[in-house]
């Protein structure tokens, strides 16, 4: 069977392996982002981190959060006090900083390159913990670039 110009032949197998290892590695760091990223942000908005609300804002059920806060607590980023919610350890307080800072510099790359503000901010959801620190990097070279030449 003939293979059309536009498709490219499968990687090695051990090179494939590897770019499936990272995609697997990023779904499990995707979701410790995630929570300690939405603690900053109760922690911030509101004062006070409660898991009924991170489970109201994640759409998932208590007892999921539960068991994902339990995780975090186990790695040393999250910290549970009685009868005052979750707190960030400095190693949780330093991943939510960083998943920001990622998730905010793909929105603003997702809307340079055209896409509206709505969907950008859904698709960065998905794209900042998959994105490889090259493509950040580029994005970010882009952004400035861009910023840089309209002035």
């Amino acid at each position: 069977m003939r293979r059309k110009a536009a498709e490219r032949p499968l990687p090695p197998a051990e090179d494939h392996a590897a770019r499936f290892a990272r995609q697997r590695e990023a779904d499990r760091t995707a979701t410790a982002e995630d929570y300690v990223e939405l603690i900053a942000d109760l922690l911030r908005e509101e004062g006070e981190a409660r898991a009924v609300d991170l489970a109201r804002r994640m759409g998932v059920s208590q007892a999921t959060v539960t068991a994902t806060v339990g995780r975090l607590q186990r790695d040393g980023l999250v910290e549970t006090k009685p009868y005052r919610g979750l707190f960030l350890t400095a190693a949780g307080e330093k991943m939510a900083a960083s998943a920001k800072a990622r998730h905010d510099l793909v929105v603003r790359f997702l809307i340079a390159v055209g896409l509206d503000p709505e969907t950008a901010e859904e698709d960065a959801e998905g794209l900042e913990h998959h994105a490889s620190e090259k493509a950040l990097a580029a994005f970010a070279r882009f952004l400035a670039e861009r910023e840089g030449g309209g002035r």
